[in-house]
């Protein structure tokens, strides 16, 4: 016989608002509104000495940035670093002991969990919206094109101006930077995963900026034929076509031609255009790099050495 107290309905709906109310309260101080000359978005200030991510986009361009605390205070924030690439930047206030969030670990989240985002959609300060995870390891095309990589995906709604915000447990940690929702459809909403945010800022705080290597060779992704895998004793079915390549860069000094096919790069296989964005890391700049190439439909080996990119 089942003896064990059963709850109902009320009591888990209270479980759950108890959870989510406990979870705001802990990262809800540290949630800002970020504004500038023309529109803005959210961020969460993550030391007690006023860093705040948010994202890119969120103050690209820029020429004043202010930061609204959920009190009400206003303060003004400089630009530490920001990244088009992963839609990150780190900012600072002018601040002590000021209320921080702490980040979770992203590799822990599992579909299913609740999820609670916290930001400004539409100017309506501090609002809570939330929903479960929906799925891992999305990625999702940044505004310059790359991808990026540990998207989480959630149906806590977002809107315009949720941009920035956190997206957070019920344990009270951020696991996730709100970037994106697909417009005329309903639980379609990501986040950077905060492990990817992490380690970004990291970079901002340090340098101002990520660090990425170039080459300097336009490419798109292109079907390998399967006779001239099979002739090449090749087990890769796709790679980036070089469709040009620029003047005095590391590409042209290696000899690069229009026309080659990279297959891989530093022995890592290259099917596609992100993967070659991906390995550019910064780890490479300087480095001697053999890179796998399709020449007139033979194999050959060009070795390069990236240089630090200047593009964001």
């Amino acid at each position: 016989m089942d003896t064990e107290p059963r709850l109902d309905d009320d009591q888990l709906l209270d479980a759950y608002s108890r959870a989510v109310i406990q979870s705001v309260e802990a990262v809800g101080p540290a949630v800002v509104n970020v504004q500038r000359e023309r529109g803005g978005g959210s961020g969460v200030i993550f030391t007690p000495d006023g860093l705040v991510l948010t994202n890119h986009h969120v103050v690209d361009g820029a020429a004043r940035v202010e930061v609204i605390l959920p009190e009400g205070r206003a303060l003004r924030a400089d630009v530490i670093g920001h990244d088009s690439g992963t839609d990150l930047a780190v900012l600072r206030v002018d601040g002590t002991s000021l209320p921080w969030a702490r980040f979770g670990d992203s590799r822990r989240v599992r579909v299913g969990q609740v999820a609670i985002a916290i930001g400004n959609p539409y100017g309506f300060q501090h609002t809570v919206t939330s929903g479960v995870i929906s799925a891992l390891g999305r990625s999702l095309r940044s505004r310059s094109g790359r991808l990026i990589d540990d998207i989480i995906q959630t149906d806590a709604a977002l809107n315009p101006g949720n941009s920035g915000g956190p997206l957070v447990t019920t344990l009270g940690e951020v696991i996730g930077i709100n970037t994106a929702m697909i417009h005329q459809a309903q639980g379609l909403c990501f986040a950077i995963g905060i492990n990817t945010a992490r380690f970004v800022a990291s970079r901002l705080i340090r340098d101002g900026r990520i660090r990425r290597g170039y080459i300097g060779i336009a490419g798109q992704n292109v079907d390998v034929p399967r006779a001239t895998a099979r002739a090449n004793q090749l087990a890769i079915s796709s790679g980036v076509l070089v469709t040009s390549v620029e003047a005095r860069s590391p590409a042209e000094r290696a000899g690069f031609k229009k026309g080659d096919v990279i297959l891989a790069f530093a022995q890592n296989a290259v099917t596609g255009v992100d993967d070659l964005h991906r390995l550019l890391s910064e780890e490479q700049i300087g480095l001697e790099s053999p890179l796998l190439v399709l020449r007139g439909g033979e194999r050959k080996t060009v070795t390069v050495v990236p240089v630090e990119s200047e593009r964001d």
